[in-house]
């Protein structure tokens, strides 16, 4: 595993933003990992200390997540002022084109950078995430984004994420949970406190099941002209097996896994699914070469 680094890079409108960096600059493409809606670059670590054995990964902080600036104004958690959020990265490290592993909302900014810069963009790897969103799923992660009760001990937050989530990762163990706590809280003055914004709930308000997302097909065609990979968790409520299936019937050249015994999203911290991820990036380097 290759230890990263932290970078930091003002978004367009001066808000500082996190990313962490992993591994050499070397004519290989970079990575940038992009993580889900309330979660951080830690969630990439053993995937991106992988990869960086041969090329360089940034992984990001969203504004109001880890260690980015949080932003005064919750309107600006959205989507476009993420995606432009994204591009300055991209641009400041010199990262462009990339290959994107993209969870759940990362994969989604991915569908829509595809359509908007596709020239930032030499692969794909949708973590979780499709064209159509379950109403089901978003309602449920609106449901505790921004609410979690404060733990005491990051024990006691591992045993409400086995609650919350339990049904759909039923093979982690003890320490997993734990891990998952770390990641989900910090410590702050004795207390713990969320890794987010509790703002970013503001996020979720006008969703509800007689208002789901409208489908982005047109954006994930954006995504024709680079190799794609999607991940699907057997469990998950957000990307649906229909889905997944409408998008590899829609994109012949599609390399689709499903992670069984996990939901949404699957960890990507497993060796087998790192090294099908490796592969795939592998690939996108040959292809971008012709």
């Amino acid at each position: 595993m290759t230890s990263g680094t932290s970078v930091f890079v003002t978004a367009p409108d001066g808000l500082k933003l996190h990313a962490r960096e992993y591994g050499p600059r070397t004519a290989r493409l970079p990575v940038v990992c992009l993580p889900g809606l309330a979660r951080t670059a830690e969630d990439f670590e053993p995937l991106a200390g992988a990869l960086a054995r041969h090329r360089r990964v940034l992984a990001l902080d969203y504004r109001g997540r880890g260690l980015s600036q949080y932003d005064r104004n919750a309107a600006n958690y959205s989507l476009p002022v993420e995606l432009a959020d994204v591009l300055a990265v991209q641009v400041a490290r010199a990262a462009m084109p990339a290959v994107f592993v993209g969870t759940s909302r990362g994969g989604i900014l991915v569908m829509l950078l595809a359509a908007q810069r596709p020239s930032a963009i030499a692969g794909a790897i949708l973590n979780d995430i499709g064209p159509v969103i379950e109403p089901a799923g978003l309602i449920r992660i609106k449901g505790y984004v921004g609410k979690l009760p404060r733990p005491r001990s990051f024990e006691e937050g591992a045993e409400i994420l086995r609650r919350l989530f339990g049904n759909q990762f039923p093979r982690l163990a003890p320490q997993d949970w734990l891990a998952g706590a770390r990641r989900m809280w910090r410590e702050d003055k004795g207390r713990l406190v969320p890794t987010y914004d509790p703002k970013l709930a503001k996020a979720l308000a006008d969703i509800t099941p007689e208002t789901p997302l409208p489908p982005l097909w047109n954006q994930f065609d954006a995504l024709a002209r680079v190799p794609l990979m999607v991940v699907r968790g057997a469990n998950s409520d957000i990307l649906s097996a229909q889905t997944a299936a409408a998008m590899a019937a829609r994109r012949q050249a599609i390399d689709l896994i499903e992670v069984p015994d996990q939901g949404h999203t699957p960890l990507l911290c497993e060796s087998e699914i790192i090294e099908r991820i490796a592969a795939f990036v592998e690939a996108c380097d040959k292809t971008a070469r012709h």
